[in-house]
């Protein structure tokens, strides 16, 4: 696959694990983003996990993406090649050293956040730090054992030997990442983590204005995905174990995407959030208040209005979940409720209408618990699908979440016309019940149930669709409170003034 290069651009957007590649909101938002300014050059750094994990673009690049550079941080993090003896830069390490001292409970944030500036400095290409000298030299066995000795509290040294390579290694590659982008203007992350490292590493090194935009709080994620993951071990024995502690390799990568974090808030400005509970949560994690603002998503109206004459005069008793199908959505939540549901209406249809191929195994264990559930003629798994097509068929869209920020398919689904169940996540609940005393008066848009009950989920659904008048007031509700609040046109507004101010402070600086 050929990609398009410039010698320069306007604007990067740095961007993990999301567009092109991956379909869902953050991917949708991004390319809506680029398609409202059309008078911006883009660059597009793309950051993912594996090459082996993203084979194909779900979405086409807008011809403004003038440069597309793919970088894959746990590709090549092992060699069978006997590497040659080599001592390691005692001054870098101890550089090291002392930062890792700083992470420590109790410690300033400004003097860590100081001593990660100057390691992050240490580690670009033709620096002290170098990723041959933390991979094969003497001087960095030496720390890793003294670290191990010290503080791990799991018996496998092995294990935690690898735990440190693999953390630590892609921030070299972000580094290299960093010395080589092409010249641009100003930097706009979504998301802090690996690819807010890299903005804050640009930001530093080169003096380009970092945007980040989180649509969720990435820390609040990684740490959802870190609770529930298998690959990481726990070898301590049941008399070693407290059943109220983290396993020491969790909280390691837990410590290090809190850092990652503090590293971007540091660099950037301004740091937007969807809504306020986001806001405040950036600030709690690390972000200087005076940085921070909202601005909500927004959709096209002009798009999904003409779909609510779509629709047929009796609202179809389907319940749509338009999402991927992986854990954090808790789409077995949803097929449960579908079983509650369908057993009070019997011409119920739950449709899952996502890509399943981001977690298989997850997704083949929806698919086992539809057939044990005895769904398998009412619950359809659909794949991909366009939301233009699917929201005249359906009665009601639903979030089933246990993580969310300001979801575009509410909006969406209100400006076709459709109410929602969903979870108490992110901004569900204002979206639903309103946040002013004005949106408030516009009634609910539908109702929001506690995480993971089944049972209220079935109930809420089967409230609006067995009560046509319930139904339309919703409808009528969401369709006002989207067309105030939450259009497109607000959104690009409010982000075409944070890009302007972001390229005059550039002048100069590339």
């Amino acid at each position: 696959m050929s990609f398009p290069t410039a010698s320069e651009a306007d604007i990067a957007l740095l961007l993990e694990g999301t567009f092109p590649y991956v379909s869902g909101g953050v991917s949708s938002w991004v390319n809506q983003m680029i398609q409202a300014y059309p008078e911006y050059r883009f660059a597009i750094v793309f950051l993912g996990s594996r090459r082996e994990d993203y084979t194909t673009f779900k979405y086409e690049l807008p011809t403004n993406v003038v440069h597309f550079e793919e970088h894959f941080l746990y590709d090549d993090i092992t060699t069978n090649e006997r590497p040659p003896p080599r001592q390691g830069d005692e001054e870098a390490f101890k550089l090291a050293g002392c930062l890792h001292e700083k992470f420590t409970p109790g410690c300033p944030q400004k003097e860590a956040l100081d001593a990660f500036k100057e390691v992050a400095h240490a580690m670009l290409p033709g620096g002290k730090l170098n990723l041959d000298d933390f991979l094969h030299s003497e001087r960095s066995w030496e720390i890793i054992c003294d670290r191990y000795r010290r503080f791990c509290t799991d018996p496998s040294f092995v294990d935690y030997f690898w735990t440190v390579r693999i953390m630590h290694t892609p921030l070299w590659k972000l580094a290299e990442v960093a010395k080589n982008l092409i010249p641009v203007r100003a930097l706009h992350s979504v998301s802090t983590g690996y690819a807010g490292f890299l903005g804050a590493l640009l930001q530093q090194t080169r003096g380009m204005p970092l945007i980040l935009s989180e649509h969720g709080i990435y820390t609040k994620e990684r740490k959802i995905d870190l609770f529930k993951s298998e690959w990481i071990r726990d070898n301590r024995n049941v008399f070693q174990r407290d059943p109220t502690e983290l396993s020491y390799f969790r909280q390691m990568w837990i410590r290090l995407f809190e850092w990652l974090g503090r590293f971007c808030y540091d660099a950037a400005d301004p740091i937007i959030a969807l809504y306020e509970a986001n806001r405040l949560r950036q600030i709690a994690d690390g972000a200087a208040a005076e940085r921070t603002f909202n601005i909500p998503n927004g959709i096209s109206l002009s798009r999904f209005a003409p779909l609510r004459h779509l629709r047929p005069e009796t609202v179809p008793p389907v319940l749509c979940l338009i999402g991927r199908v992986v854990p954090i959505k808790d789409i077995k939540t949803f097929i449960r409720a579908m079983r509650r549901v369908v057993n009070y209406l019997p011409a119920a249809e739950g449709w899952i209408a996502g890509p399943e191929d981001e977690d298989k195994a997850y997704a083949e264990e929806c698919h086992n618990l539809v057939r044990s559930l005895g769904l398998q003629d009412h619950v359809r798994f659909l794949g991909f699908q366009k939301v233009d097509e699917l929201m005249p068929k359906i009665g009601l869209t639903i979030l089933s979440s246990i993580s969310e920020a300001l979801p575009l398919v509410i909006l969406e689904g209100y400006a076709a016309g459709v109410p929602t169940i969903s979870t108490d996540v992110g901004s569900c609940r204002q979206l639903i019940e309103g946040l002013s005393p004005e949106d408030k008066a516009l009634g609910h848009s539908g109702a929001v149930v506690n995480i993971a009950d089944p049972q209220a989920l079935a109930d809420a659904a089967l409230a609006l669709l067995g009560n046509q008048e319930a139904w339309q007031a919703a409808s009528q509700a969401g369709i006002a409170r989207v067309e105030r609040y939450y259009t497109d046109e607000l959104m690009f507004g409010h982000y075409r003034k944070v890009y302007e101010e972001a390229l005059q402070k550039s002048e100069g600086v590339r």
